[in-house]
């Protein structure tokens, strides 16, 4: 399907109106040998609430962000390169059905589709781009993974103290290695992680004791940490802090009134086959 797409003309037109539709906020997205696989919405659990997401596949990257107008506005543009990502399948919930995680080094998070066909499809696609990936480049599957973020109504207490309750004057914050939901108390410390953000970023006590610990084992040992092949991809962000302060229909973009999206008249599914 790659090699059949590659370097047409309608693959062409179905990349450039992605980058239409994301305008001067989103990143270039036509490379050579990119091509444009297939498009879909999937519920993003997000720090707050699950939030629907337009995802978009390609060949060696997953792209997606903020529905604003459904295939003419999108804003909030993240994009993963496939190399690092891994995927796992997760059981129902009372309220998320057909869910799974993307795992990857830097940012991990849970989606949902709306049809167990549809979430065997989406899988299905991820791990064939993903499988001929590695295979070109003679990478091994990735074995580091961010934590993704417990959402904000999973727990009304402290889940390390479990002590202290949330309240209106009592703040929730995020560990950014374990992904707890904690008390202030509980995560005063901050610790930088370079496959995660530049500055230190604010972690529980007990990650916050183990990550000093294994920093020292690591000066002990003279060891370095490598740089991440995808250490400065755009829209990349530390694990699931897109969501966690304020919500996206807060955020404005300014467009020309003429503009124009998906202007080609090309129509095509959520997949090729």
């Amino acid at each position: 399907m790659v090699d059949h797409l590659v370097n047409t003309e309608i693959n062409s037109q179905r990349i450039a109106a992605v980058e239409n539709c994301f305008g001067a906020s989103g990143q270039p997205l036509a490379v050579p040998g990119r091509v444009l696989l297939g498009e879909g919405i999937l519920t993003k659990e997000c720090r707050k609430k699950p939030k629907p997401r337009i995802f978009f596949l390609f060949n060696d990257i997953l792209v997606y962000g903020s529905i604003v107008i459904n295939k003419r506005k999108y804003n909030s543009q993240h994009i993963i390169p496939l190399e690092d990502v891994t995927l796992e399948t997760l059981p129902d919930t009372l309220h998320m059905k057909n869910r799974w995680m993307i795992k990857t080094s830097k940012k991990s998070f849970v989606v949902s589709a709306a049809s167990l066909t549809e979430r065997k499809e989406w899988i299905s696609h991820l791990e064939e781009c993903i499988r001929h990936l590695l295979t070109k480049t003679g990478r091994q599957p990735s074995t580091e993974h961010a934590a993704p973020w417990i959402p904000d109504k999973a727990t009304d207490i402290c889940m390390r103290c479990t002590q202290t309750k949330f309240s209106t004057l009592t703040r929730r914050h995020h560990c950014r290695k374990c992904g707890f939901v904690v008390c202030g108390d509980c995560s005063r410390q901050r610790f930088l992680m370079p496959r995660l953000s530049p500055k230190p970023l604010r972690v529980c006590n007990l990650c916050y004791r183990q990550l000093l610990a294994e920093k020292k084992k690591e000066a002990e040992a003279g060891l370095r940490q490598p740089e991440q092949f995808h250490a400065a991809m755009p829209g990349f962000e530390p694990s699931s802090g897109d969501d966690s302060d304020k919500s996206d229909d807060d955020k404005v973009d300014h467009w020309p009134a003429d503009t124009e999206f998906y202007t080609s008249e090309v129509s095509w599914s959520s997949f090729h086959s």
